[in-house]
This record gives C-alpha cells, sequence and structure tokens, in this order.
C-alpha cells in the first residue's frame, strides 16, 4: 500500500501542469471574448470586410463547431449583403485536423481531472492530518513544476515565438492544409500570427496565475502545519 501511495502522489503531481495547462487552453477555444479582442485589435472587420456582428457571429460558430459532433464546419456570414461561405475546402479541412485537438486537450483534461480528483478525494476522506498535509505538498511540488515549464515556455516565446509555432504544426498535423494564404483564406485572416501570440500570453498568464494561487495556499497551510507540529 505504502509503495502505491509513493506512486499515485508522484502520478498526481506530474499530471498536474498538464491539468492546469489543459484546463486553460480548453478555456481560451471556448472564450468568445478572446477572439473579439483579436478581431478588434488586429482590426480584422477592416482586413476580411466582415461587419463586427458578422464576425461575432463567426466566433460564436467556431465555439459551437468545436464542441460539436458535426465532423467538418459549415459557417455562413453575411457579406456585402449577401450570404457568404466563409471557410473554403482546405480551411474546412484544417479546421477538421484543429478539433481533433480540442478534443485531445479536452480528454487529457478529463483524465487527468478526474485523477485528481480521485486522488484529493481519498486523501481528504482519510482525515488524517498527514494526508491532507501529502496532498497539500504534492499540489505545492505540482504548482512549482508548472511554473518551471511555465518560465521555460515564456523565455521560448519571446526569444523565437514563430519557431515554436511553426514546430507546433510540424508536429500536430500530418498534413499541409495549415499553410493558409492571408490574402485569401479567411481563416488566417480572422487568426493572424499576433493573435496566436496573445492566446499564448493569455494561456501563459492564466495558468501562472492558478499555478501561484495553489502553490501560495497550500505552501501557507504547510509551513503553519510545521509550525504548529509538536516538539518531541
Amino acid at each position: 500500500m505504502r509503495i502505491a501511495g509513493i506512486i499515485a502522489r508522484w502520478l498526481f503531481i506530474l499530471i498536474f501542469p498538464l491539468l492546469l495547462m489543459t484546463g486553460t487552453i480548453a478555456v481560451a477555444f471556448n472564450s468568445q471574448p478572446l477572439y473579439e479582442y483579436g478581431f478588434k485589435k488586429y482590426g480584422i472587420s477592416q482586413v476580411t470586410g466582415l461587419a463586427p456582428a458578422e464576425l461575432t457571429r463567426a466566433a460564436k460558430g467556431l465555439v459551437g463547431y468545436f464542441n460539436s459532433g458535426e465532423e467538418f464546419i459549415n459557417l455562413t456570414v453575411i457579406k456585402d449583403g449577401r450570404p457568404f461561405q466563409l471557410f473554403n475546402q482546405r480551411e474546412v479541412g484544417h479546421l477538421k485536423d484543429v478539433k481533433k485537438l480540442v478534443r485531445l486537450d479536452y480528454n487529457v483534461l478529463l483524465g487527468t481531472g478526474l485523477f485528481a480528483l480521485v486522488y484529493a478525494g481519498v486523501s481528504l476522506f482519510r482525515q488524517r492530518r498527514k494526508h491532507w498535509q501529502q496532498l497539500a505538498g504534492a499540489v505545492f511540488t505540482g504548482s512549482a513544476i508548472t511554473l518551471g515549464i511555465m518560465l521555460l515556455l515564456g523565455v521560448g516565446s519571446m526569444l523565437n515565438f514563430e519557431g515554436l509555432f511553426l514546430q507546433f504544426h510540424l508536429l500536430s498535423f500530418t498534413n499541409d492544409l495549415w499553410q493558409l494564404d492571408p490574402s485569401r483564406d479567411y481563416l488566417i485572416m480572422l487568426f493572424p500570427g499576433g493573435f496566436w501570440y496573445d492566446a499564448a500570453l493569455f494561456c501563459g498568464i492564466f495558468t501562472t496565475v492558478l499555478a501561484v494561487a495553489l502553490g501560495g495556499v497550500t505552501g501557507i497551510y504547510l509551513r503553519r502545519a510545521r509550525r504548529s507540529k509538536p516538539s518531541t
């Protein structure tokens, strides 16, 4: 039982960064305000010729598609007073690939979340001080590892975000559908490179805030627990 407990604890610590990062990515992909922030910041209405209301419709359509059972997206907006099919066949194919990554993120979030809940539930159910401290210590260590990962990714992004973004596409996709033309493909018009830097920054900051908050709370608890421990 002791060995199983040690294994479970370290598994919890190692998946903790995944739990926080996949959770943040899920929030970002479902955040319509984030999409609209990018549309406004990068003047997407002028770039695409679409009214802000139509861009909002596009954002809603993308969020809905990522959470639907539809294999391919079918998104129609109004441009120049006429219905307009926003994405061509190449873009539709790429969004199908992106949706697979989004679903993978959801699955990892679900798996890590369930394990974390079970581990935390068992630790709290035992209602023994040492088990609560072990849980707090695991959260604290997992938060510290998360902050280390965020630091590395942050430095890498500042030095060469475009290079990292390119490598992500090369590793994540088995085709070249992601290589779009910004002069005619609306998907890349809607989401230029600057938007993805901002989205990555949002995810990094959000994950960091969560790790600092959880690490801070558990760190304070552990410090107080040590101080209140009776001396021998």
